[in-house]
C-alpha cells in the first residue's frame, strides 16, 4: 500500500475469524530456502517474493557476498558475570538451530572468521543493560559480523546493540533464550547516511522463556533487517518491536518471520513508522506460520505508517498461515495515512501553534511504543532522535 492511501485498517481478525482474514502465501513461508551453504542462496534480481521491495541494483557489493578482512570498531559496557568471546565458524553454526535465510545473512556466518559470543550465564539477573556499540569508518568497508547472544535458563538480561558511523556491512545475529529466561534485545540503527546494513536476527525461544526483541532504524541509505523467531518450547512468549524514522532518499525494510512450531506459546508485533521527504521509502513484511502440532497459539501482528510529506512511500504487507483450528488468536493490523489533517486542526483550535501541534501528533503516534521498549536509556535517545527528524520536516514545510 502506498503512502496516498487514506489510513485503512485491514484484517482485524481473532480466533475462529483467523482463516478467512489471513492472507496465505502460494507456497509455505517455512519452504522458502535457508542454508549455511552460499550456493544455495543465489544472488537475487529483484523477482524474488523475499527482494521486490529491495533496492537489489544498490546491493551489488553485498550481494556478491566476496570476503573481506574490514572490521566494525567495538566499544562495550559488560556487567559483572558477561563475558564477549571469540568463538570459530564451526563453533557458531552449531549454536544456531535456525539456518540463515537469504544470502547476506550466510555470508556473514562464512566470511565473519568467527562469532563473537555474549554469554550470560543462567540464573543470572543484570541491574545494567549489556551495551555493544559497532562504528564503521566508510561505506566503501565491507564488512562481514556474526554474533551470538547466549542468555541461560532462568536469567534475567538486556542487551543493546547499536551501529553507528559508516559501512557496508552484512551481519546475523543469533538470541538463544534458554529455558525460563526473561530477555530484551535492542538493535538500533543510528547509521550515517550513505551506510548499508543487511542484518539478520535469528531468535530462539526456549520453553516458558519471555523474550522482547526492538528493532529502532532511524540511520542508513539502504537498512534491511529480517528477523526469524522460532518456539522451541511451550509456553514461549515474544514480543516484537520496531521503529523507524524514514527520511529523504532513506529505503528502511523490516521483515518478520514468526514459527510457531508448538503448542501454547504466544506472540505480538507491533512495528510503527513515520516517513517524509522525497523518495523516502518503507517496507514492513509480517510472515506468522502456525503449524498444525501448535495448537494453543495466540498471535497478533500490527504495522502503522504515519507520511509527513509528499513523495514517500509505504509498502505493508502482513501473512498469516494457519495449518490448525485450535489457537487461542490469530490476526493482524496494517494501516498507512497521511498526517491528520483532522488532529492537527483540532489542535490550533485550541490555541496551538501548527509547529508545536505537528510534533504532538507524531510524539502521540511514538508514545505508546517507545514506553514499551523498557530500557530508558533507548527510550531517552529515541525522543531526542524523532525532535531531531521533526526539525527537518519542519525546515522542509517553511
Amino acid at each position: 500500500m502506498t503512502a496516498t492511501t487514506p489510513i485503512v485498517d485491514h484484517s482485524q481478525a481473532r480466533a475462529d475469524d483467523a482463516h478467512s482474514h489471513g492472507v496465505v502465501p502460494e507456497s509455505s513461508r517455512a519452504a522458502r530456502a535457508a542454508s549455511f551453504d552460499l550456493a544455495d542462496l543465489p544472488v537475487p534480481h529483484g523477482r524474488e517474493e523475499e527482494w521486490r521491495f529491495t533496492p537489489v541494483d544498490a546491493l551489488q557489493e553485498i550481494l556478491a557476498a566476496e570476503p573481506s578482512s574490514a572490521h566494525l570498531t567495538w566499544d562495550t559496557e559488560l556487567p559483572d558475570g558477561v563475558t564477549l568471546t571469540e568463538i570459530s565458524a564451526e563453533d557458531a553454526r552449531s549454536r544456531t538451530r535456525i539456518l540463515p535465510g537469504d544470502r547476506p545473512a550466510a555470508a556473514a556466518i562464512e566470511h565473519a572468521g568467527g562469532a563473537s559470543l555474549v554469554s550470560v550465564p543462567a540464573n543470572t539477573e543484570l541491574d545494567t543493560p549489556v551495551i555493544v556499540n559497532l562504528s564503521g569508518a566508510s561505506v566503501s568497508d565491507l564488512v562481514w559480523g556474526n554474533v551470538v547472544v547466549e542468555v541461560g535458563a532462568n536469567a534475567r538480561a538486556i542487551v543493546v546493540v547499536r551501529y553507528t558511523g559508516s559501512a557496508t556491512y552484512g551481519e546475523r545475529i543469533t538470541l538463544d533464550a534458554g529455558e525460563g529466561s526473561h530477555v530484551t534485545l535492542v538493535s538500533v540503527q543510528e547509521w550515517a547516511d550513505d551506510a548499508i546494513h543487511l542484518a539478520e536476527n535469528a531468535i530462539q525461544v526456549a520453553k516458558d522463556a519471555t523474550v522482547k526483541h526492538v528493532v529502532v532504524t532511524l540511520g542508513g541509505e539502504v537498512v534491511r533487517v529480517s528477523t526469524t523467531a522460532r518456539f522451541e518450547g511451550t509456553g514461549g512468549d515474544l514480543e516484537l518491536l520496531g521503529l523507524y524514522f524514514t527520511d529523504s532518499g532513506q529505503h528502511q525494510e523490516h521483515r518478520l518471520f514468526v514459527d510457531h512450531a508448538v503448542p501454547s506459546c504466544k506472540s505480538n508485533a507491533t512495528y510503527k513508522g513515520a516517513l517524509q521527504g522525497e523518495s523516502a521509502h518503507s517496507v514492513w513484511v509480517g510472515d506468522v506460520l502456525i503449524r498444525k502440532e501448535a495448537e494453543g497459539t495466540d498471535t497478533y501482528e500490527l504495522n502503522r505508517n504515519l507520511v509527513l510529506t509528499e513523495g514517500a512511500r509505504a509498502d505493508s504487507v502482513p501473512n498469516l498461515e494457519i495449518e490448525t483450528g485450535e489457537i487461542e488468536g490469530a490476526g493482524h493490523a496494517s494501516a498507512t495515512g497521511r498526517f491528520d489533517d483532522e488532529q492537527l486542526f483540532y489542535l490550533r483550535a485550541r490555541g496551538i501553534a501548527e509547529e508545536e501541534a505537528r510534533r504532538l501528533v507524531v510524539h502521540g503516534f511514538f508514545a505508546e511504543l517507545i514506553k514499551q521498549i523498557g530500557v530508558p536509556e533507548v527510550e531517552e535517545g529515541l525522543t531526542r532522535a524523532i525532535e531531531a527528524e521533526l526539525d527537518l520536516t519542519m525546515a522542509r514545510s517553511a
